[in-house]
């Protein structure tokens, strides 16, 4: 029987992103397959370490199919062309404002592997149009698979505070756009809850818009998803994103979302979330103001979001990573 590997990169502090998609895609793709799930343990850091992980994936590599799965797209350089297929997430986090930093992730992380590997899979229209912008690529070789949402995230009803909603706030990187969601949400009444470490920057605007907010970071898994339970709304008015996985957790949990009109938000979110000018402090306090106020609205977007969600199903994005293998086995 032909095998599968999966790559993860190997376990760092605080991002899991990646290793949550493929937990939760794993016990549907290893049906009926010979397939595994292999972690790297090898440090993704530094000349030597990274050498260190070239030789523990060749030496932990399948004769027939290697997924490399997302982050450590450079070691797609030293397998077999026709057994690699590529995962790549975004394109943007790439980018480095340093020319010389910005010229050599372009090569390692990006146009040398996609261009040696047989597939390379992307999770968003959006993301396969900046990667065709950017490296010289057969668009045919590049599949269009969105993420998987955990079935963590379940359907569970609320009743909206209106007088003090609760919102979630997920990420605090800078595409995050906390800064101008923090002064949208000065003078109005509310209690934020904000995933993620912040930046002594952060902590003193909070301060200053005198908003009432808690902090949480290094969450498990079933306690994000208890933090999209409690919650009245879902602020994620990224600057940018190769998907946008909070959207599709929110709606799958029932919450209503206030999300951006750029990037691959709209593409995500579809009729499932209300989407706001990321850039304008103005309108996203405003968005927040008509996902307060308005019922009608806020049930549209309810339901549209429990629809939404059923499309990225781990069993259904399964299928289709299936899909491939079985044409690179052809």
């Amino acid at each position: 029987m032909p095998t599968i590997t999966l790559f993860l990169r190997p376990n760092r502090a605080g991002a899991y992103s990646i290793e949550n998609l493929f937990l939760a895609l794993y016990p549907h793709i290893r049906k009926g397959t010979e397939a595994r799930l292999y972690t790297l343990k090898s440090k993704n850091a530094g000349l030597f370490n990274r050498w260190k992980l070239v030789r523990e994936l060749r030496e932990n590599r399948s004769r027939h199919v290697n997924h490399i799965t997302g982050d450590i797209t450079y070691t797609a350089l030293f397998l077999s062309r026709r057994s690699i297929v590529l995962t790549i997430h975004d394109v943007e986090s790439l980018e480095r404002q340093n020319v010389l930093a910005a010229w050599a992730l372009q090569l390692l992380w990006l146009k040398w592997p996609v261009s040696r590997a047989r597939f390379v899979t992307v999770v968003s229209h959006q993301t396969k149009a900046r990667l065709l912008e950017q490296v010289p690529v057969n668009p045919g070789k590049v599949i269009v698979i969105p993420n998987p949402v955990s079935e963590l995230f379940q359907y569970v009803p609320k009743l909206f505070q209106k007088e003090m909603p609760a919102i979630l706030q997920i990420g605090t990187k800078q595409n995050k756009n906390l800064e101008r969601t923090i002064k949208a949400l000065a003078g109005i009444p509310c209690k934020l809850t904000i995933i993620g470490m912040l930046t002594p920057a952060q902590q003193e605007l909070l301060q200053e818009c005198r908003i009432d907010f808690e902090n949480k970071a290094g969450l498990t898994n079933e306690e994000l998803a208890a933090e999209y339970r409690k919650a009245d709304i879902v602020s994620f008015v990224s600057i940018f994103e190769g998907f946008g996985m909070p959207i599709v957790e929110a709606n799958a949990t029932g919450r209503v979302v206030l999300t951006s009109n750029v990037s691959a938000m709209p593409e995500v979110a579809g009729n499932a979330a209300l989407l706001v000018d990321p850039h304008s402090i103005a309108a996203i306090r405003e968005g927040f103001l008509e996902l307060i106020r308005n019922d009608a609205l806020r049930e549209t977007l309810i339901a549209n979001g429990l629809q939404n969600a059923k499309k990225y199903q781990p069993e259904l994005i399964a299928r289709q990573y299936l899909a491939l293998y079985e044409r690179m086995l052809t």
